[in-house]
């Protein structure tokens, strides 16, 4: 049975208002046939007219009250709590994720706004003496001006809540474009926020194509910083637009993030921690563990054990009471996971789960989560991001090599160790070359209060959410002052 069609043209929101006329099918990944809602697609006009009310509303917003800011952050983080199973089924719809995940992303998304609107209240500098007696010096932070957030698929609404909350907290105004696939989360959170009493101009959404919108933003003088998560090569476009009209840019890009399973590691946590890390919310997480670097005498065990474990995983509709794993996005996003598939074949790899496409009661994207054995880290199911329920275990002698081997790879988000030992725990810490280093838990998962991010070609700027958010979202004066 086709779930009932939403015929409301959801629109852009623009100095205010409500506009646009032109609007696209969200399709849900696990009922092709349903379709989400419709949302309107912003034109370059629209872009630069929400531009133009961002930065009219800046004076004014910059220099509100603290109450005022928290108040309208407060509210939205209640709201968005109070219809956390609504929203996360519309989340589910349209991204794909299992319903548990589905409201477990909406409740970061309130807590994400909850600890903001303390962060308001929380604003401070420092009083420091000068070298210079009769002279005082004052180091405070104010917002950047107008800030750009450009936001991916894989999590609708926890991405563009970690950017839109703290740049409104530190007093900038903001023009946000979502994903093209998922808009329906963004544009709950514009309207939330909204009704909450933000000024006209404050936040302004335009959905749309990236060809349009988003170049429209990289092409404007306008917009004093943008930060952006997703591909490494529209991050390469963001940073070199960026450079060019001299604004300030945070790029949150791909991962190739390891999980090394040691000798003297619990094999049941270690099997569900790789389970977790590589294949729950379909793989489509940028923490997402790819490659499973394992010591030889465990290795054999920790293969059966967990090739039957992804073989027993339960694929299919994302409101599923039983559904463990919801299907691919959308058909090419699949189509990428199974092209790697058979490259993994091809390299020589050995399939020893998984990799099927599958049939459910509704037409969808379902992919069996796929494990290969045998790999080695120069083959490309190794070295590339496949962004999707795809796993390569390789084989390595010892701690050293394994080591070595998770941090032989050109990105740096998030890395994880499996093991007993308080000593290879320790060293791991130190030495993974990553922004996130995770002992006997899930690559995949973080706070909403501690910083996210990574290094080498992971991550570029400073780092998002908690504390840390201020670093990107506000500019540090030094004032001197005389007495007398």
């Amino acid at each position: 049975m086709v779930a009932q069609t939403s015929a409301k043209l959801h629109q852009n929101f623009v100095g205010g208002e409500w506009i646009g006329s032109d609007g696209a099918e969200n399709i849900n990944p696990s009922n092709t046939a349903e379709v989400v809602g419709i949302y309107a697609r912003a034109t370059a006009d629209e872009t630069r007219q929400a531009i133009a009310a961002a930065k009219a509303a800046f004076p004014a917003w910059s220099r509100s009250g603290i109450l005022e800011r928290h108040a309208i952050l407060r509210k939205t983080a209640d709201e968005i709590l109070e219809r956390k199973t609504e929203l996360g089924e519309l989340l589910s719809r349209e991204e794909g994720k299992t319903l548990a995940e589905g409201i477990g992303e909406v409740t970061r998304a309130a807590q994400i706004f909850d600890f903001f609107a303390g962060e308001v209240l929380r604003l401070a500098g420092e009083v420091l003496p000068s070298t210079r007696p009769g002279v005082g010096v004052e180091i405070t932070r104010e917002p950047v001006g107008v800030v750009g957030i450009i936001t991916p698929w894989n999590f609708p609404i926890a991405i563009p809540s970690w950017k839109i909350a703290p740049a409104l907290a530190y007093g900038n105004t903001v023009v946000i474009k979502p994903a093209d696939l998922v808009p329906g989360c963004t544009w709950a959170v514009v309207d939330i926020l909204q009704r909450a009493g933000l000024p006209k101009g404050v936040l302004n959404l335009v959905m749309g194509r990236g060809s349009v919108v988003g170049q429209q933003m990289l092409d404007s003088k306008d917009i004093n910083a943008i930060t952006f998560t997703g591909s490494v090569g529209t991050g390469k476009q963001v940073a070199l637009a960026s450079v060019e009209v001299g604004r300030k840019f945070q790029l949150e890009m791909g991962g190739k993030n390891p999980t090394v399973v040691l000798d003297d590691a619990d094999l049941g946590i270690a099997v569900e921690t790789v389970a977790q890390s590589a294949f729950f919310s379909t793989g489509q997480r940028c923490t997402a563990s790819s490659r499973v670097i394992v010591t030889e005498a465990i290795h054999d065990r920790f293969v059966a054990a967990l090739a039957e474990r992804t073989q027993k995983l339960r694929v299919g509709d994302a409101l599923a009471k039983d559904t463990e794993i919801g299907p691919v996005v959308n058909a090419s996003q699949l189509k990428q996971d199974t092209d790697y598939i058979e490259i993994g074949k091809k390299e020589g790899a050995r399939l020893v789960a998984g990799g099927e496409l599958l049939k459910r009661d509704t037409e969808g994207f379902y992919l069996q989560p796929t494990l290969f054995t045998e790999a080695t880290n120069d083959m490309r199911i190794s070295r590339e991001e496949i962004f999707g329920p795809v796993a390569s275990i390789i084989r390595v002698k010892d701690y050293e090599e394994a080591l070595a081997t998770a941090n032989d790879t050109e990105f740096g988000l998030s890395a994880g160790i499996v093991t007993t030992s308080l000593k290879y725990a320790t060293h791991f810490k130190r030495n993974a070359e990553a922004g996130m280093v995770m002992v006997n838990v899930p690559t995949a998962g973080v706070d909403f209060h501690v910083p996210f991010g990574g290094r080498k070609g992971s991550s570029y700027g400073s780092r998002e959410q908690g504390k840390y958010a201020a670093e990107f979202f506000t500019i540090v004066k030094t004032a001197y002052t005389a007495a007398g």
